[in-house]
């Protein structure tokens, strides 16, 4: 994993190679209080199509490339040998018309990659249910400063915490990947079905970091149990839920909310050297990276879709856009004799953690990397540009988030005076 949890979501450091393991970002369920319906169902929703954008396919961009498009190319094919990566893919549009779309290297060996491979988008989850959130706030439906103990009764704490602090990270809940214990679990047995309450057994071993609200620090387990409060307030499934609030709207057909390790046809394949031996890690189980339903597979077309509609806010008032980017956390964060800088990190007006998303010199972003796979979705209002990218290992790839490395070379070329960079 990367520097901070700003720069790689989902990605367990467990390679003996790999040295000291990090934090990731992810969700876990507190099931001493949640028993989610749909733990062993199969999600409602058809698998996703290959068609799904005004009826066309997700396709390389077809006929000549104008200047952009051909310098983005130039990059990205530059990236790909320089970072030794089996597979990019990637999409980029300014006011959501298309500059350029394509895919680059191979799935599998002599499998090439395509445009419409599915892939693993992990916390680009968070970034709809933060959405779905703000717009059940809209509608009245709840508060954001609404404390959860009546959905959440046996959470400590949960008179003091609120939704608000659960979508923003700000409860001061261990986060169960630092644990030692669960990450040797996890390396032990990747295809494992972890259940909501193994999960959430590791932070509530650990006293607060601090009181709720008073600082920040990333908890897989609060959007998970964000997620059970919102099952408990609407009584839908999360998965129906946020296809009524966000990805249906946006019409994202080709992105799932899952229940089991299975990938949509056709799937990238992916690889990863995290257990210290490069091999194959597409059917990993990821039960542990949030709740049941919540576990989304997208393609690169409908990562840039859900750049530009949450990174702009479409889907929301003003005013719930101006909390999706700013929800009170700039200024929390910061050394304390209780909590280190490296777990409660200043959150700035640079760089900080909004509703579900990330905000880095004014870029929108989600960041997932996990099980060999890695991608970004990003978004820069003032340009009105959306950067997707997916990318997938060889044996000698580096560390850290390949996809984000990709995307920030990206903007580079095309907002060189808004560097997507996380200045760490």
């Amino acid at each position: 994993m990367t520097r901070t949890p700003f720069r790689t979501r989902m990605r367990p450091r467990t390679s003996p190679r790999a040295g000291a393991r990090r934090a990731l970002l992810c969700a876990a369920l507190l099931a001493v209080t949640i028993q989610t319906t749909a733990a062993a169902t199969v999600s409602a929703e058809e698998p996703g199509s290959r068609a799904g954008h005004g009826g066309r396919d997700c396709v390389r961009t077809e006929g000549p490339r104008d200047d952009r498009a051909r310098r983005i190319l130039a990059v990205t094919r530059k990236a790909k040998k320089d970072l030794r990566l089996k597979s990019v893919q990637l999409r980029v549009t300014v006011d959501g018309r298309e500059v350029v779309t394509d895919a680059l290297g191979e799935s599998m060996t002599g499998v090439p990659a395509e445009p419409d491979m599915h892939f693993r988008a992990g916390s680009v989850a968070f970034a709809h249910i933060g959405t779905a959130l703000l717009r059940l706030v809209e509608e009245r439906r709840v508060r954001l400063d609404d404390t959860v103990e009546r959905w959440l009764p046996d959470l400590p704490k949960a008179d003091r915490i609120t939704l608000r602090m659960l979508a923003t990270n700000t409860t001061g809940l261990h986060d169960y990947v630092s644990d030692p214990a669960f990450l040797a679990e996890l390396e032990t047995h990747p295809f494992r079905a972890w259940t909501p309450k193994q999960l959430v057994a590791y932070p509530l071993r650990h006293s607060f970091w601090y009181e709720p609200g008073a600082s920040w620090s990333y908890s897989h387990a609060n959007y998970v149990l964000l997620i059970a409060a919102l099952e408990k307030i609407t009584g839908v499934r999360i998965d129906r839920l946020v296809r009524e609030k966000v990805t249906g709207p946006l019409e994202l057909r080709d992105t799932q909310n899952n229940f089991t390790p299975d990938i949509p046809r056709p799937a990238l394949h992916a690889f990863t050297s995290d257990r210290g031996f490069y091999e194959e890690s597409t059917f990993w189980n990821p039960s542990w990276t949030t709740a049941p339903g919540a576990v989304i597979t997208t393609h690169i077309c409908d990562l840039a879709r859900s750049a530009q509609a949450i990174g702009s806010g479409e889907l929301l008032s003003p005013r719930s856009y101006r909390t999706l980017l700013d929800p009170g956390t700039v200024g929390l964060g910061g050394a304390t004799a209780k909590c280190p800088a490296s777990i409660c990190l200043k959150q700035t007006e640079a760089k900080h953690f909004g509703f579900g998303v990330i905000v880095i010199n004014g870029w929108v972003l989600q960041n997932p990397s996990f099980s060999g796979y890695a991608a970004i979705q990003a978004y820069l209002p003032s340009e009105r540009l959306a950067i997707a990218v997916s990318a997938t290992k060889t044996a000698t790839t580096p560390d850290g988030n390949m996809a984000q490395e990709v995307a920030e070379l990206i903007a580079a070329e095309l907002a060189p005076g808004t560097p997507l960079d996380d200045l760490s």
